[in-house]
């Protein structure tokens, strides 16, 4: 067996193993959808801040795990609170309320690690915070939205939030696939040399074509939809450059090796973690303008 062909096959058995904990998580409720966001937060913070290690920067791995999970169980915490018939305040209030514990301890204890860039390490470890757990406390609220602008539907449904993600992967396959095909005029060469502005253009179309799917499977607004899709798709390509521009800093290939053929967690999710704040302005501007 040829090692193109070995490659092909660990990277489509580990493709099809994430695709099954993505839905299984998604279909097992507000829980299991918040579980999965935990588990990304945690995985993601931890590879951002091997990459920096990688660079040099000692950043405060413990804390900014913390903060980050902190931030995300907020977000998870209104999102149960809104499905599930309990008390979800409390949970709320802990998650919030422990990402800023975490985040000002991490200058107290940089006071007494004796490093020679504490600025570079703080910032580096608050900027993990940031980049990923912030990002992921938006992706708990989304699917809410999405379902109800009053957010007060009482039942979870996956498809919202499924179809938010193949919005996503769409724009990331109809931009791989164009610019294979197409692809002639270098979108970002100093970032990722195989990025196209075709590729760019077929992503958008790519994504468009999804959310069209996804009004007409949800019976929802094609206007909210498909401006949507176009949200995601230009903001999912800044996503996809700036962890390929903490990458090259760091002089790695992947952001890990958790899914073998894939790279890290980073590598699967980054063009969520910028394009879910743009995504949520985008959904409750819509509503406001046109409720």
């Amino acid at each position: 067996m040829s090692d193109k062909l070995k490659n092909l096959i660990i990277r489509t058995i580990s493709g099809v193993v994430l695709l099954g904990v993505v839905l299984g998580a998604a279909f097992a409720g507000p829980i299991g959808y918040g579980a999965l966001l935990l588990l990304i937060t945690g995985v993601g913070v931890w590879e951002f801040y091997a990459m920096a290690r990688a660079k040099g920067v000692e950043p405060q791995r413990g804390l900014g795990i913390v903060g980050s999970l902190g931030l995300t169980l907020g977000g998870v915490g209104i999102l149960c609170a809104n499905y599930l018939d309990y008390e979800f305040e409390l949970l709320i209030t802990l998650g919030i309320g422990v990402a800023a514990l975490a985040t000002m301890f991490i200058f107290v204890v940089e006071v007494f690690r004796n490093r020679q860039t504490p600025i570079h390490n703080i910032a580096t470890t608050i900027l993990g915070i940031v980049y990923v757990g912030l990002p992921m406390a938006v992706m708990a609220l989304i699917p809410m939205l999405l379902q109800g602008q009053d957010w007060k539907d009482p039942d979870w449904n996956a498809w919202y939030f499924l179809f938010y993600l193949f919005l996503v992967w769409g724009n990331d396959v109809f931009a791989y696939l164009c610019g294979i095909t197409l692809g002639k005029h270098k979108l970002c060469e100093r970032l990722s040399p195989k990025k196209s502005w075709e590729g760019f253009i077929g992503g958008i179309i790519g994504s468009v074509a999804m959310g069209a799917v996804a009004a007409w499977g949800l019976g929802e607004s094609y206007i909210l939809w498909v401006g949507l899709a176009i949200v995601v798709a230009l903001t999912s390509v800044i996503g996809d450059l700036v962890e390929s521009m903490f990458k090259r800093d760091a002089g790695v290939k992947d952001s890990g090796k958790i899914m073998p053929g894939h790279g890290g967690m980073l590598d699967r999710f980054d063009a969520l973690l910028v394009s879910a704040p743009f995504a949520l302005v985008y959904i409750v501007t819509t509503f406001l303008l046109f409720d």
